[in-house]
């Protein structure tokens, strides 16, 4: 290699030149979007040439292929690429041509938003909250809302799906490099001229007929005239009455007669009322009275009741709680049909705020009144079984329509109440005593086993500290299970309460089935209460021998082991 020492010489400034106007022609800077020509072609990569690298660029034959440039894949052919680094750790040159491409999209994109011009795009696939528009010149991608969609509701979209279509860019997100666009804007652009000319064909006064209902929203309901304009009925416009939403007045579909209250030209609005068609009823309210019956109609039936109207524009609440007196969770859906005409009672009539309530159970007997009427506390009347839970029966009488509460405790005086009500079902006939009835609250106490023979009256002629006999039923270690002669009932004895001596007070003394003697320790016939020991009446027995026998040395033939010491200690008292 000849090395030149004099750059002055004609063939040192010759190279000189031709190396400045080589570089001069291309710029090779990282970050840029570079065209490179298809030098090469293999079975997976491209080899492209770029004046001023070094070595050449490859490509990935897939990526290409993605992208849509399979037609491009030639030897000669140019291809836009964005050169990431000229030289990277192996020292190759890396570039990506769907870089590129977003890149050039998105200056597409950004020029488009700044005149404020349409693009041409096609939905490509949905997803949360809207759908993926793909931009048919660039390839780029941008976010569609759902609500953006069209200016009405559709359910679906497939004939809208991977067809060329116009669409506004409405927000570009230049930081995250991300773009939203409407297809409703544009729909909305094209009716704009037309809906004009609809407006203007509406003036304040005008009646529209059978206008239909559309949609609800918290501050009015919109109706669709004619399939050429939705106008809207505001909350205050709907009824005289007061209306919280109206849902409670109006159906998806139904249609009705408005009244044009208001014109906007330059909003392109026209607003409606369907109340101001009928004169106000609370302008004449006096003429309906508390506690008579009116004639209402069934407007809508909601789960909380039913609106109902007693005139044109005097709309009411009839809530589920004034259904019916008997059943617990009446529903309104069950017992009438839109359009019916029921029969109701005016309840309450509040002018100031514009509300009137009504209730249908009170147009028909209180069955409670009757049933209090018919069958007084103490009466025995036939019941049946109509329903039970764990701990109780609900009963009815065959000839008035209200249900009784029988608690388990009340089925028997003898044996476990949770256990007896086992032995019951639906059907069954019973005859049962009325305990208890509370008109107010609607609520009616039976019982069964006050219908029987009360066991506890066998105590009514015993007094405390009587004898009685008594038979042992059952031992454990707590105690003896037993049953007075004559008596039908069970009692316990406490382990503490079978003898004086803690050695004498086993259970394990008895088998069952002897009988013995025992005091009544505590009485109460009130509170049905009752108390037996058998440590009681060794306590009298040994007071009344210590009375009888109160001399030293008394009573060392009786079965008492320490009578003879407490005589002693008796003498001694007396000195």
């Amino acid at each position: 290699m000849e090395i030149y020492k004099d750059l002055s010489s004609p063939a040192s400034k010759e190279f000189e030149e031709l190396l400045n106007s080589q570089l001069s022609k291309t710029q090779i800077e990282e970050g840029k979007i570079i065209e490179g020509k298809i030098n090469k072609i293999t079975e997976k990569f491209v080899f492209l040439f770029v004046e001023g690298l070094k070595s050449e660029p490859v490509l990935d034959i897939n990526e290409l292929k993605s992208m849509g440039l399979a037609e491009k894949i030639i030897v000669g052919e140019k291809i836009s690429v964005l050169l990431e680094k000229i030289e990277d750790r192996n020292g190759e040159v890396l570039v990506s041509a769907s870089k590129a491409q977003k890149i050039k999209g998105w200056d597409k994109l950004v020029e488009a938003y700044e005149k404020n011009e349409p693009i041409m795009g096609k939905i490509t696939s949905k997803c949360k909250g809207g759908c993926i528009v793909e931009h048919i010149e660039t390839g780029s991608l941008m976010f569609l809302p759902g609500s953006q969609i069209s200016d009405k509701p559709l359910k679906d979209i497939s004939h809208l799906m991977n067809e060329p279509q116009k669409f506004a860019l409405i927000k570009l997100d230049k930081i995250r490099g991300n773009a939203c666009v409407s297809r409703r804007e544009i729909i909305s652009n094209f009716k704009k001229e037309d809906k004009a000319k609809i407006v203007d064909k509406y003036k304040v006064g005008d009646i529209i007929k059978n206008a239909e209902v559309k949609g609800y929203s918290t501050f009015g309901c919109f109706f669709n005239v004619n399939d050429e304009i939705d106008v809207l009925v505001h909350l205050q416009e709907i009824s005289y009455s007061r209306v919280n939403h109206p849902d409670e007045v109006f159906n998806i579909g139904e249609k009705h007669d408005l009244k044009v209250i208001s014109v906007d030209k330059e909003k392109l609005q026209v607003g409606c009322s369907v109340k101001q068609l009928s004169p106000d009823p609370f302008e004449h309210i006096e003429n309906y009275e508390l506690n008579k019956v009116y004639k209402a109609k069934v407007m809508k039936i909601m789960d909380f009741g039913a609106f109902c109207e007693l005139e044109p524009g005097l709309t009411t609440l009839l809530h589920s709680s004034e259904l019916s007196w008997s059943k617990k969770s009446p529903s309104a859906k069950k017992m009438f049909n839109v359009g019916d005409e029921i029969d109701c009672v005016i309840t309450e009539i509040d002018k100031e705020k514009r509300r009137v309530a009504i209730s249908h159970r009170l147009t028909k007997d209180n069955p409670f009144e009757t049933f209090e009427k018919k069958y007084p506390i103490d009466t025995i009347l036939e019941a049946e079984v109509i329903n039970k839970n764990e701990y109780s029966l609900f009963v009815k009488a065959a000839d008035v329509d209200v249900d009784a509460f029988l608690h388990c405790n009340d089925l028997t005086y003898l044996n476990n109440g949770e256990e007896e009500l086992l032995k019951y079902k639906k059907g069954d006939k019973l005859n049962v005593k009325v305990l208890e009835i509370k008109t107010s609250d609607q609520k009616i106490r039976v019982g069964l086993k006050q219908t029987q023979p009360d066991p506890f009256d066998w105590f009514k002629d015993k007094k405390i500290n009587q004898t009685i006999t008594i038979k042992i039923i059952s031992t454990d270690n707590k105690g003896l299970v037993v049953r007075p002669e004559g008596c039908e009932m069970d009692f316990i004895i406490k382990k503490s309460q079978i003898a004086i001596n803690a050695a004498d007070a086993r259970t394990s003394r008895f088998t069952g089935g002897e009988k013995v003697d025992c005091a009544i320790a505590e009485l109460d016939l009130n509170k049905r209460k009752v108390s037996l020991s058998m440590k009681l009446l060794e306590e009298i027995e040994k007071k009344e021998a210590l009375d009888k026998y109160g001399a030293e040395g008394s009573g060392k033939n009786l079965p008492f082991s320490s009578l003879s010491e407490d005589l002693k200690k008796k003498g001694e008292d007396k000195k």
